[in-house]
């Protein structure tokens, strides 16, 4: 009998042990850090400078207001008309008449195509605008001729030629277009250079003279190069919004960047992965339905975050002085309580951004549960022996 009781007290004696070693021990298996550790890493003492910030409906909203800073129409402008400038390269045809009797210009021929049989006119060998973007005019001389229209170029040699010819009327013709061009490259059937006329054409118009794209709509990034201005949007919200399919200029440079966007899942999530989404965006309710929503047996409903390096001067950031990264990006951690049922509302204004990452914390239950059942995997063989051999 005293041996029994001996035996019985090393059993409450391991499980003691067991309940003191796991107790404040990290041995016990989990998906990640805990709400209130996540708490502790904006600490003021943090050489990291996580910013912690509870996602609200004005936060959403500001974070949405700055994503649509940089549309095509409000970047590039939706003005369509249309001037054909002349550029270093193109070749123009000059043609001068002189009202009868022409003296200045003495090898004037008859302009057959005048269908008129006094229609007097020279045409002036073809000539293209050199480095200086100058051209040369008997008579005239030199004229800039680069940044002109060809109607502003007529209006230059006539005014030239007034005082010398006789009522001297100038026709410019562009017969060698090199510079009113865009250019588009990227994933799209056939890049080329689309030529520019008066019509003025847009941005669809030269996605379709290069074939089209060659990856889903939906996937695909469109960028506009135009001098030292960059902007990018989704193709898909080009081909929604009209007011985003904007004329284009001489030298622009139209780029289809296939890019399948993604954030990454983990912790109390269905699905712990890499999960791929739209180039225009999902929001945050979209993103934890995609990820098999919160798991019921040990989610922390009120430890939802997602992980971002965000721009510097996105928020007011709650925590003083700010850190950044070597690129300038602020670690932020946005909190979201899915036990509030307002957050649900905020949940479909908040994007997503490309390599988001969306964690799940277990609830403070599901952390008890798992050291409880390391305990009796402990005291369970002991108990068991201790049976066996009474």
């Amino acid at each position: 009998m005293q041996l029994m009781s001996r035996l019985s007290f090393a059993v409450f004696t391991a499980i003691a042990l067991a309940v003191v070693a796991f107790s404040g021990c990290s041995a016990i298996p989990t998906s990640g850090p805990s709400s209130s550790q996540i708490e502790k890493s904006a600490s003021t003492a943090n050489p990291t400078g996580i910013q912690i910030v509870d996602v609200t409906d004005e936060v959403a909203r500001k974070l949405f207001s700055e994503r649509g800073v940089g549309d095509f129409s409000a970047a590039l402008g939706n003005n369509s008309s249309f001037q054909q400038q002349l550029g270093v390269g193109d070749t123009i045809e000059v043609s001068i008449w002189e009202a009868p009797p022409a003296t200045l210009f003495g090898a004037a021929q008859v302009d057959a195509r005048g269908g008129a049989a006094n229609a007097r006119v020279t045409v002036l060998p073809d000539q293209t605008l050199d480095g200086d973007g100058k051209i040369n005019i008997p008579f005239a001389g030199e004229l800039i001729a680069v940044g002109r229209t060809p109607t502003e170029l007529q209006r230059d040699i006539t005014a030239r030629l007034k005082n010398i010819a006789h009522d001297p009327q100038v026709l410019v013709k562009l017969s060698h277009n090199a510079t009113s061009y865009v250019t588009v490259v990227g994933d799209v059937a056939s890049s080329n250079r689309m030529q520019l006329s008066a019509r003025g054409e847009r941005l669809l118009d030269a996605l379709a003279a290069a074939g089209g794209v060659k990856q889903p709509v939906d996937k695909v990034t469109i960028q506009v190069t135009r001098g030292d201005k960059v902007a990018s949007l989704p193709l898909e919200t080009v081909i929604r919004d009209p007011h985003q399919n904007v004329p284009l200029h001489a030298g622009d440079v139209v780029t289809a960047l296939f890019q399948p966007f993604s954030f990454t899942s983990l912790g109390a999530t269905g699905k712990n992965q890499e999960i791929n989404f739209e180039a225009q965006g999902i929001t945050l309710a979209q993103a934890l339905a995609r990820a098999g929503g919160l798991e019921d047996s040990r989610s922390d409903a009120q430890g939802v975050f997602i992980f971002r390096l965000e721009d510097a001067k996105a928020l007011p950031w709650p925590t003083l002085p700010v850190r950044t990264t070597a690129d300038g990006k602020v670690p932020v951690i946005y909190r979201v309580n899915l036990r509030d049922p307002n957050s649900f509302f905020v949940a479909q204004n908040f994007m997503m951004e490309n390599k988001d990452l969306l964690y799940v914390s277990n609830a403070p239950i599901a952390e008890v549960q798992k050291f409880l059942n390391v305990v009796f995997s402990v005291a369970y063989p002991l108990v068991t022996g201790v049976q066996t051999f009474r």
